[in-house]
C-alpha cells in the first residue's frame, strides 16, 4: 500500500513538472519568425485560373487602322441547299457563355438556357429547320470561341464576339447583330466615377477579349485581374479583389440587374459590334453557305421587328437601343471558288 501510494504521488509530481514545462514552452515559438512566410493577402482566393497583371507590364495590341471585311451576302438558295450537312444532322450546334445574364446563361429555376444571344440561335434555327427548338447549345469560355470553331466543335458562336480586323484573320463574322459601348462597373459606394480615377487599382477583364487592351490603353497605371468568366469578375468585385470590371455595357448591365449595389460609370470608351463567329472557308469546309444562312436571318429580323423586340426585352429597361450597324457585304467576283476565297473587284 505504502509502495502504492509512493507510485501515486510520484507521479502526480511528475505530472505537474510535465505540465509545468508545458505551460513554459507555449511562451516560447514554436517556429523562428523568419522562417515562416506570412499571408500578406488576407480573404478569398482568386477566381480559380485567374492572375494579375500589373500595371504597365503589357502594352496594348497597335490598334489597326483598317475596316472590318464584309461579310457574305445571303442569297436565294434554299437552307438546304446552304447547309445540307446541317439539314441532315436535325440540329444547329451553338457555342454560348452559360453566365452573362440577360445575353446567355442557365437559369438556376429552370435549367434553360435564357437570353438575347440565346433567342438569335433560335432564330436561326427557326430559318434553317422552320423549329426554333433544334439547336445544341455547348458552353465555351471566352479564350476557347476561337479554337471551337476551327476544331469543328461548335458550327457558330453567338457569344459577345466584337468583330475586329485581328479576329477576322482566324474567323468569319456576320454583319453585326448588337453595337455595345465599354464602360466600367464598380461598387455604388466607390469613389470611382470614370476611367480617370483608376489609378493604382485593380480593374477586371475576362482572358482574351478585347477588354484587356482597352484597360491598357485607358488605364495604364491600373493593375489587372485576368479571370476565365465575366462571372468571375462580377464575383471579384463583389468580395472588393477588384475596384471595377470594364466591358461592354451589354454585359455590364446582366451584372447590374443581379446587384443593386453596383452602377455602370464613365463615359463609353470604346464602341463595338458583336457577330455570330463561324470557321474561316477551306477546301475541305465551305462555311459560306452557313455565313449566308445566318446572315439571312439577321436580315429578317432586322426588318421584320423582331430584334427589336428581342432588344427590348432583354435590355430595354438598362439600356438606350442602340442603332445597329448598317450591313456591310464583300463584293465577290467569283462565289464557286473552291478555296473558300472570294476576290474583291
Amino acid at each position: 500500500m505504502r509502495r502504492l501510494l509512493a507510485t501515486t504521488a510520484l507521479g502526480a509530481v511528475c505530472a505537474l513538472a510535465l505540465s509545468a514545462c508545458a505551460q513554459e514552452t507555449t511562451n516560447e515559438p514554436l517556429l523562428r519568425p523568419d522562417s515562416v512566410e506570412l499571408n500578406t493577402d488576407p480573404g478569398p482566393p482568386l477566381p480559380a485560373g485567374s492572375h494579375i497583371e500589373r500595371a504597365g507590364t503589357i502594352d496594348p495590341a497597335p490598334q489597326i487602322d483598317a475596316d472590318t471585311e464584309g461579310s457574305y451576302r445571303p442569297d436565294d438558295k434554299t437552307a438546304e441547299e446552304r447547309v445540307p450537312d446541317i439539314v441532315k444532322r436535325e440540329r444547329l450546334v451553338v457555342g454560348v457563355d452559360r453566365s452573362n445574364n440577360l445575353l446567355s446563361y442557365r437559369d438556376s429555376a429552370t435549367g434553360e438556357v435564357r437570353g438575347f444571344d440565346v433567342d438569335l440561335a433560335h432564330e436561326i434555327a427557326e430559318d434553317i429547320f422552320d423549329d426554333p427548338s433544334k439547336v445544341d447549345f455547348r458552353f465555351v469560355e471566352s479564350s476557347e470561341r476561337i479554337d471551337a470553331l476551327q476544331s469543328g466543335a461548335v458550327d457558330i458562336v453567338v457569344r459577345t464576339m466584337s468583330i475586329s480586323p485581328e479576329r477576322q484573320r482566324e474567323v468569319e463574322f456576320s454583319i453585326p447583330y448588337m453595337t455595345s459601348n465599354t464602360r466600367m462597373l464598380v461598387l455604388a459606394n466607390s469613389d470611382i466615377e470614370s476611367i480617370d480615377d483608376t489609378r493604382g487599382a485593380t480593374l477586371c477583364a475576362v482572358i482574351g477579349s478585347t477588354a484587356l487592351d482597352t484597360i491598357r490603353r485607358h488605364a495604364p497605371e491600373a493593375d489587372i485581374l485576368q479571370t476565365r468568366s465575366w462571372g468571375d469578375c462580377h464575383m471579384a468585385l463583389q468580395l472588393n479583389q477588384v475596384d471595377g470590371v470594364v466591358v461592354d455595357d451589354a454585359l455590364l448591365s446582366g451584372m447590374a440587374q443581379q446587384d443593386s449595389y453596383t452602377e455602370i460609370v464613365g463615359e463609353p470608351l470604346e464602341t463595338e459590334s458583336y457577330g455570330v463567329a463561324i470557321a474561316k472557308p477551306t477546301e475541305d469546309n465551305d462555311t459560306r453557305g452557313l455565313i449566308r444562312q445566318v446572315n439571312f436571318t439577321l436580315e429578317r429580323i432586322r426588318s421584320d421587328g423582331t430584334w427589336r423586340q428581342l432588344y427590348d426585352e432583354w435590355f430595354g429597361d438598362y439600356l438606350p437601343r442602340s442603332p445597329l450597324q448598317a450591313p456591310v457585304y464583300r463584293e465577290e467576283a467569283d462565289d464557286t471558288d473552291d478555296t473558300g476565297e472570294a476576290e474583291e473587284s
